[in-house]
């Protein structure tokens, strides 16, 4: 007996159409002018990698197959990260200096082996120690700091700190109607996935997780399952796909996962452009994952559903034309980089509109934003704050007013009382 998948996808017409004139706009500003390049912020995705946690059934879960432990970088991976390194050597060779100065670049990393590791081996490609910065003769290699924080506390990179407020936006957008139709025309899929896994498949979540497991065993040469078949690659890769989608689906989520981010990015373009950059630094590089790619292009407004591939890089770099200054974004996921061009900008977005673009993605304060009520939208808590304090203070001239009238009425009867009471005559009064 043949099982069928039901794989059609619910056609998103609004988003398409905003991605077809995302990506199709006509530029006015090219990176091909003249342009000075200033500054760049680096974003890539670890390289080559062990699956995290084999599914229960799978046949390769004897960690005899993975020398190197669960979720760890891979000779390959370093490899990827290397050339990548390489790769930036050559493009930003008129903006960095031959040696390392941490006046000139900061790296962070998420606080997990694969992206530390990646960021190590990118860097040792990018500054290989030349003359006395070799400390030991043939080693190609210098320790160059990366920053990192627990997992629990990264908004930026990891993108896992705590947000309630994300927490129920993101509820929200399951129960959208083509996230809905979507896991309802699969239910057959996950029936499947869960006999032959071993795991509890319901979500589009838990088939990326299958996927990304028989992605890697199948880039090691390692046979899989005969089940496999009629799910690998399609219709697997399909709901992989939209599990990148999901978490910056929105405005919204876009704001509160993306959005921390891409604010830092313009701050640093900000104070550049005014020379107040301390220090006056030229590349920011920051070491992370597949979903810190789709949730950043998202935001940015520039994702087409795919799953990041290893070593994928997003670009953002501050150009200068005589005295003006423009954004280019570009996003490497195979040899080359191609630019990406934001809804309503040109290739070279003019810096202020590039603000103004992601205005509505920026939270002022993200903290209060991720633990204010519920019933507010994020959208609306800049304007919210600011009409809060108007209204309190309007409301405390209320009070006062009212406070003094009452006071004033409350003296005239008193002096009435006394001025005209008449003298009363009775014997007894």
């Amino acid at each position: 007996m043949e099982l069928q998948f039901l794989g059609g996808r619910r056609v998103l017409w609004t988003r398409s159409i905003l991605l077809v004139l995302c990506w199709g706009f006509s530029s006015a500003l090219s990176v091909n002018d003249e342009s000075e390049l200033v500054m760049v912020n680096v974003l890539f995705r670890h390289g080559d990698r062990t699956p995290v946690n084999p599914y229960p059934l799978d046949p390769y879960r004897n960690a005899s197959y993975w020398t190197t432990g669960w979720g760890q970088l891979t000779t390959v991976g370093m490899q990827q990260h290397y050339e990548l390194g390489l790769w930036l050597r050559q493009r930003y060779i008129s903006l960095l200096k031959n040696d390392y100065s941490k006046a000139d670049l900061y790296v962070q990393s998420t606080d997990v082996d694969r992206t530390l590791m990646s960021a190590e081996s990118n860097l040792a490609g990018l500054f290989p120690p030349r003359g006395s910065r070799m400390f030991e003769p043939g080693l190609k290699w210098q320790p160059i700091p990366i920053h990192t924080i627990p997992e629990h506390l990264d908004h930026l990179l990891a993108m896992k700190k705590s947000c309630p407020r994300y927490d129920a936006e993101f509820n929200k957008a399951r129960n959208l109607p083509e996230i809905r139709a979507l896991e309802k025309e699969h239910q057959a899929l996950f029936k499947y996935l869960s006999i032959h896994t071993g795991s509890d498949v319901k979500t589009i979540e838990n088939a990326e997780y299958i996927h990304s497991t028989l992605f890697i065993e199948s880039l090691k040469n390692l046979t899989l399952p005969e089940w496999t078949k009629p799910v690998y690659p399609e219709p697997l890769r399909t709901l992989a796909q939209w599990s990148f989608a999901l978490p910056a689906y929105t405005t919204e989520l876009q704001r509160l996962k993306g959005g921390p981010l891409v604010k830092e990015w313009i701050e640093h373009f900000q104070k550049k452009k005014s020379g107040v950059l301390e220090p006056n630094r030229k590349m920011y590089i920051y070491s992370a994952h597949d979903t810190t790619i789709a949730n950043i292009l998202s935001t940015l407004g520039v994702f087409q559903r795919h799953c990041p591939p290893y070593a994928s890089t997003v670009l953002a770099e501050l150009r200068k034309i005589k005295d003006n200054y423009y954004v280019a974004i570009f996003y490497k996921n195979s040899s080359a980089a191609r630019p990406l061009t934001l809804n309503g900008c040109s290739e070279l977005c003019e810096l202020d509109k590039f603000i103004s673009l992601l205005k509505p993605v920026i939270s002022e304060n993200w903290e209060k934003e991720c633990h204010y009520n519920l019933m507010f939208s994020s959208e609306d808590f800049n304007d919210l704050s600011i009409s809060a304090l108007a209204t309190s203070g309007v409301l405390s001239l209320i009070l006062v007013a009212v406070l003094v009238i009452g006071f004033v009425k409350q003296r005239r009867q008193v002096n009435n009382q006394f001025r005209y009471q008449t003298v009363s005559t009775r014997a007894d009064a």
